[in-house]
């Protein structure tokens, strides 16, 4: 799978397009929103595939606008995503969820999009899910990830959560939806620590229910998705991840701190 993206990354074509065309006075189709915390390592490789898909969609490389959502970082995320060209906007809330929506305030785009700063997306990924939001009846959904390596823990992970995902049909990845019902919902929920991204889904796929739309997996355009929190806990470690979980659904506490700092928001990058 990384081969496959390094194989689009690196040919001579795409090496000229890796900086973001300056937007031009139209408004763009859509808004890729990444949230980012001390992402100054993996974050370029994520803005090098995104420059890769503006170039092939369709709707031309002006269409996408890409922001990125400085989570207070430490670091230098702010200068190497503006080097890359993207729109930077600072969130000081330190909430995966104030960033997400952060981003979302500062989009112009129709049509949102949410990716974290460790992935990279596939080439196709706009004209997917263009596709799906035109066919009316796609409320969001997500394109699903391959992971970007494999072990015996990773692929019992892997599959355990596919059948959580064939289930509930809510995935992960590129997660997008229109802009009014981005709204209609509120965003993320904010007042959680965790789980925002579920709960955003939830509420989405309650919002299509009631004009008989739903959520929806694409396929075909999986993006690439990091294996860094198995490599820093364990290949195994999502099996004390799901007891973490069920205790949270059964006490509906979503804002466990210790578990959050030491997980999420100060793991070490």
């Amino acid at each position: 799978m990384v081969e496959a993206y390094r194989e689009h990354l690196n040919s001579e074509a795409v090496a000229h397009s890796l900086t973001f065309d300056t937007m031009k006075s139209e408004v763009p189709k859509f808004s890729v929103i990444i949230p980012a915390y001390n992402e100054e390592k993996l974050l370029p490789r994520l803005l090098d595939s995104i420059a890769v898909a503006r170039k092939i969609y369709s709707g031309g490389p002006n269409a996408v606008e890409v922001i990125v959502a400085d989570n207070d970082s430490t670091d230098c995320t702010a200068a190497v995503a503006a080097e890359h060209g993207a729109k930077v906007i600072k969130v000081s809330k330190r909430r995966i969820a104030a960033a997400r929506n952060g981003g979302a305030r500062a989009a112009s785009g129709d049509i949102l999009c949410f990716i974290d700063a460790d992935s990279a997306i596939h080439p196709q990924t706009f004209d997917a899910i263009q596709e799906a939001i035109d066919g009316g009846r796609t409320v969001a959904g997500a394109t699903g990830v391959n992971l970007e390596r494999r072990s015996p823990g990773l692929l019992f992970t892997y599959y355990l959560a596919m059948t959580v995902v064939w289930l509930m049909r809510m995935d992960t990845g590129v997660v997008f939806c229109r802009r009014e019902d981005f709204e209609a919902i509120g965003g993320y929920d904010e007042t959680r620590l965790y789980a925002e991204d579920v709960a955003f889904l939830i509420a989405m796929r309650r919002l299509g229910r009631a004009r008989g739309q739903r959520l929806g997996r694409l396929r075909g355009v999986k993006a690439l998705g990091s294996t860094r929190k198995f490599d820093q806990f364990g290949d195994w470690h999502f099996l004390w991840m799901m007891g973490q979980g069920v205790k949270s659904l059964l006490t509906g506490n979503w804002n466990d701190k210790e578990f959050a700092e030491r997980y999420w928001y100060n793991s070490g990058r």
